[in-house]
C-alpha cells in the first residue's frame, strides 16, 4: 500500500493501473481508493447499527457506496481497494474514441492495452485537456498567420 501511495506522490498522479505477473491489467487504484484508508479504519458498515439495510431516509446507491468505502477503510493491500475489471482502451483506438470513452465512463484514466490485454500506456483526462489546448493554440496560430 505504501508503495502505491509513494508512486502517486512522487509522480504527482491520481491513479495507477494494477497488472498481473503477465502484464495484463486487472485493476486500477486511484487516489480516492487510497483515501478510504484514512477515512475511519475499523468503522462499522453503514446502515441501522451496521446492518444489512440502509438507515431510514438513505437511498440504496449511497448506502452501497458507503459500505464499499467502509470495506476499503480496513484494507491492507492494493488489491483490496482497487477497482476490479476496469474499463480499458486498445492501443489502436483513435484519440477521439478514447476521449469519448473516458468522458462517458467518468473515470480519471483508462489503461491502454495491446491485443492480449497487456498494459502499454495510460490515457487520462489531462491528456484530453492537453490535446484540446494544443489544438486551440494551433488554430489560433493559423488564424493569426492567415
Amino acid at each position: 500500500m505504501d508503495a502505491a501511495l509513494g508512486l502517486l506522490v512522487t509522480h504527482r498522479i491520481t491513479g495507477l493501473p494494477v497488472v498481473d505477473a503477465g502484464g495484463r491489467v486487472v485493476g486500477v487504484v486511484s487516489d480516492f481508493d487510497l483515501l478510504a484508508l484514512d477515512s475511519g479504519a475499523g468503522a462499522p458498515a453503514p446502515g441501522a447499527g451496521g446492518g444489512v439495510f440502509p438507515a431510514p431516509g438513505a437511498d440504496w446507491a449511497s448506502f452501497l457506496a458507503s459500505r464499499e468505502a467502509a470495506a476499503k477503510a480496513v484494507a491492507t493491500t492494493v488489491a483490496d481497494v482497487m477497482t476490479n475489471r476496469p474499463v480499458v482502451v486498445s492501443g489502436t483506438e483513435s484519440l477521439a474514441a478514447a476521449a469519448r470513452t473516458l468522458m462517458a465512463t467518468r473515470v480519471g484514466r483508462l489503461p491502454v492495452v495491446d491485443g492480449d490485454g497487456r498494459l502499454i500506456g495510460l490515457f487520462s483526462r489531462s491528456d484530453v485537456i492537453r490535446a484540446a489546448y494544443e489544438a486551440r493554440r494551433e488554430q489560433q496560430q493559423i488564424e493569426e498567420e492567415g
